[in-house]
This record gives structure tokens, sequence and C-alpha cells, in this order.
């Protein structure tokens, strides 16, 4: 300890939570601090988190990582949503897209004066003004431009598809490269300072005894130190989030190309995933064992793969909730340790990289005040809480009655902070973001309708504008948008170019 400062930092815990701490911190603190971080080769990680949302490229740049080596070095491919099928009724899909919809006229959003013409029959389908959805469905990607800013390919949003482990080898090289250094072994003791209930030393299987003033959990579900140890206790959202299991499974690449997108596909009792990488597509089922066996959600998994399985299946067994405080005394919990929300809609990463924004933001003197302490949980609790709804409505927005698991989710009891959020978009279309909520106005509402909740009016200052003008309008926007989609190269087009996982880099 350098003064009142905390200069000894222990994470518990590799994978992706555990590396992406300790390539931030490395990044951020000087090499007064030491950080350690202690995992075991013999101790497995979740590693099927492959799914990111647009925030995840704020972090690399922070760590300034180079996105085509990034890719190819974790053998990626670029994600400009996620297509959702069988959701709101069988048959039925829609991609929930990142990034804008349309281009707003005034003060009024663009959505309100689709929804007026949508209303009247005379709009085409809400996916064709973005151009995240209509590039998704050609299976074309492209950067942003920059020299063109008020064309929609300026506005293109995306994230990637990448091979968690990969990854987590990826910032380990970069995290060691600047000084972290990382101990082998398993911790079989905590122990506790007998004055205030801290965390003061983890003891390894081989006696080794390593103490630090801040510790960082990133051991998975166990929440070795959070919960095994400190005890902080758990809330539990299965009565809102029913799943329970998830099995997991790779399979060989679809002889159709890399899609720009993840799938999730409505299962009888969960849903699937399918995330397309260069090597590989990931597949996992996941699913409420109160509806359906592991056996039977297994074999729905298998038969329902592009290509030959790659692996033996694996079952992972969770309860969707959250740590009744996300720091504890000296001890934050990051990734999975801090709680689980199902991969729906591809956030765990993110809260993984949020925390760690949070930490560095309320990074404690030696002395941890209990006010940042208390504002760090809140705003962890904020967050959460509305990535919570935000899954909820995947559920609970459904017509289908077709099997006893989705008749749960369509009739069950819903936060009222959800349930307020429903009715006032019933009304007129309506969504206020809250804050520096996660997901913003384009999220709700693309959910939402494809999901058949419609509202019953819209914006009253939509009708300042005569109809024939809105209708012009919105064909202008989409064509606009349809043009701009032909015109980009097909998504395996750009990764050979750019970032192929299977050819050497080229010298600069």
């Amino acid at each position: 300890m350098v003064g009142n400062r905390i200069t000894d930092i222990v994470i518990v815990g590799g994978g992706t939570a555990g590396w992406m701490t300790a390539a931030a911190l490395s990044k951020v603190l000087s090499k007064e601090y030491s950080i350690r971080l202690i995992e075991s080769e013999e101790i497995g990680t979740v590693g099927v988190g492959e799914g990111t949302i647009p925030m995840i490229k704020l972090f690399n740049n922070a760590l300034d990582l180079d996105e085509a080596d990034f890719v190819r070095r974790t053998k990626g491919s670029f994600k400009l949503g996620i297509h959702f099928v069988d959701w709101g009724r069988l048959g039925e899909s829609y991609i929930h897209g990142f990034g804008k919809i349309g281009q707003d006229l005034g003060l009024v959003s663009f959505y309100q004066y689709w929804l007026k013409m949508h209303q009247a029959g005379q709009a085409a389908p809400l996916d064709e003004y973005s151009i995240n959805t209509v590039a998704a469905r050609q299976n074309k990607f492209m950067h942003p431009t920059s020299d063109r800013p008020n064309s929609p390919l300026a506005d293109i949003a995306y994230a990637y598809h990448f091979d968690a482990g990969l990854y987590a080898r990826y910032l380990r090289e970069y995290a060691e490269a600047r000084g972290v250094q990382r101990i082998e072994g398993k911790v079989a003791d905590v122990e506790l300072r007998g004055e205030d209930g801290f965390v003061e030393t983890v003891v390894m299987e081989d006696g080794q005894r390593i103490g630090g003033q801040l510790f960082v959990d990133c051991s998975g579900f166990r929440g070795l130190l959070i919960e095994q140890a400190l005890k902080t206790g758990y809330i539990d959202w299965s009565h809102w989030l029913p799943c329970d299991r998830a099995v997991a499974v790779p399979c060989a690449s679809a002889a159709d190309g890399i899609t720009p997108y993840t799938r999730s596909t409505a299962r009888t009792a969960g849903w699937q995933w399918r995330i397309p990488l260069q090597h590989r597509i990931g597949n996992g089922y996941v699913f409420c064992s109160s509806f359906i066996s592991e056996d039977e959600a297994t074999a729905t998994l298998m038969a329902n793969l592009d290509g030959e399985a790659l692996a033996e299946p694996r079952v992972l067994r969770f309860t969707t909730g959250k740590r009744k405080q996300t720091w504890n005394r000296n001890v934050v919990a990051i990734g999975l340790a801090s709680g689980f929300m199902e991969p729906l809609e591809s956030t765990s990463i993110h809260l993984i990289q949020s925390a760690i924004a949070r930490l560095t933001a309320f990074f404690p003197h030696a002395g941890f005040d209990q006010a940042d302490i208390d504002e760090f949980n809140a705003h962890s609790d904020f967050e959460v809480d509305k990535i919570r709804d935000f899954l909820i409505l995947h559920y609970n927005a459904t017509e289908r009655d077709d099997t006893p698991f989705w008749d749960y989710c369509r009739t069950m009891d819903i936060p009222e902070s959800l349930q307020r959020r429903i009715e006032l978009f019933r009304s007129n279309g309506r969504v206020f973001r809250e804050n520096n909520e996660m997901f913003a106005e384009p999220s709700w509402v693309q959910v939402m309708h494809g999901q058949r909740i419609h509202p019953r009016a819209y914006h009253a200052l939509v009708d300042l504008y005569p109809e024939a003008k809105i209708v012009d309008y919105l064909r202008n926007v989409q064509g606009v948008i349809g043009a701009c989609a032909q015109a980009m190269p097909t998504h395996d087009q750009f990764i050979a170019k750019l970032c192929s996982a299977a050819a050497k880099p080229q010298a600069a």
C-alpha cells in the first residue's frame, strides 16, 4: 500500500470475466499496482457467451486493440442484430437490429410516422426501414462510413460473435504483457479479517497464501468470495425468467455462409441460439427443466443443427437473478459471480464490461468508503433490473399457448415497471429511455412490435404533416436503405478481405 492507495489487487478466476478485468486494469493502472489473477487449468469456464452488443467496441478501443487482429485471433464474425423466430406466433419472425430505425422528422421519431401509415395499411414492414435489418436479411456487412454522414451507411451499428475461450486467451496475452501475474492453482480456503470481515487472504491447495487489498471475484456461478466466503445472498428471478438449464454444442459451419446476426428460435420449453463464427457455429438450447427433461432438450438441439456436431453436448445449470450486493466489503463480483442474466440479448459480456467501467469509476481508497460502495451497487442494480424487464418482455409478449411453457410465460405476472412500459406503448407507441439503461427506444420498439404488441394510436403531432408527404418520406427512406444495402459486400466477402482467420495477416 502506498499512503491511502490500494495497490494490491487479486482477481480470483480467469475466463472472459477474469481476463477482461485484468486487461482493463493493467491498461488503466500504473506499474505501481500489483495485479494477480488466480485460475486453474482444471476448472473449466462456461465459455459459451459468444455474442455481444455494440458497446464491446468501446472496451476493445479502450485497450487499443486492432479490430482485424482481434477478429482474426478469436475466429470471429460481425453481428448486426438478433433474428427472433417463433416468439410472438409460430411461423413469424423479426430482427432486433442494432442502431437506428429510419430518419426522424422534426421533433417526432420516425417510428411514429411509420406507425400512422402502418395502421392505415400504407407502410412496408418496419424492418425495411433499418439498414441493419435490411443488410442482415441479405447477409451483407461493412463498416459504417464517415465520409457520407447523412447516408444510412453511416448508421451501421455492429457487434461481434467470437470464440470466448480464444478471447480470454487473447486478453491474457495482453494483460501479462502489461505486468499481470497469473497464478495457477485452486483456492482451498478464504480467510477473513476478524475486525471487519474483509477478505484478507486466499489459501491455495498447495498451501500458498495470497493476500490482497481489493479482491475481484470472477469465479463464476460458485461466487467463491462474494457468496461462499461473504454470504452476500442472492435474489432469484426464476419466477419471471423460468429457464434454468442450457445444453450447448458446436457444429460445423453452414454451406451458405456466415450470417451477420445471431438467431434465437423459440422451442417447446425455451429457445435455441445459433451463433456463427469463422470456424464453426455455436449452438445451445436454453430451457426450463420443469417443462422438459435434459435428455429431451439435448435431442431437440441435436436434431436442429446446421452441420455435424463437433463435440459432445454439455449441460449448464443456473438460476437467473443477481447478488444482493455486487460489491460487498472489499470484494467486487464481476461476471457470473455477480448473477446471471440468460443470454437471450447477448448481455453477459456487456455486464462484465460495464462492471469493470464502474469499478474504475469508483476505484476505492484503502478505507473503502461505504457511500461509494452503496452507489456502485445502486448503479449495478439499476442496470440489471432494466435488462431483466427487457428479457421478460420477450417471454411474456407472446400469443403462443401451444405448450405449457409458453402458456405459463404468456399468463405470468410481470414486474410493475415492465407492465407500465407495455401499457405506455400500447396507448400511443411511446417509449422513453430511463437514464442510461442499456436498451434504447429502437430495441424496445422492435421487440414489442415484432411480438405483436400494437399501439392503439400514434403521436398527435404526426398529424401536422399531410399523409401524402409522410408516404413520400417513408418511401424515400425505404428506397435509400434498400439501395445502400445492395451496394454493401457480403459478410463473407468482408471477412475474407479484412480479417479471415484462415489467411495470414498482410504486412503493413
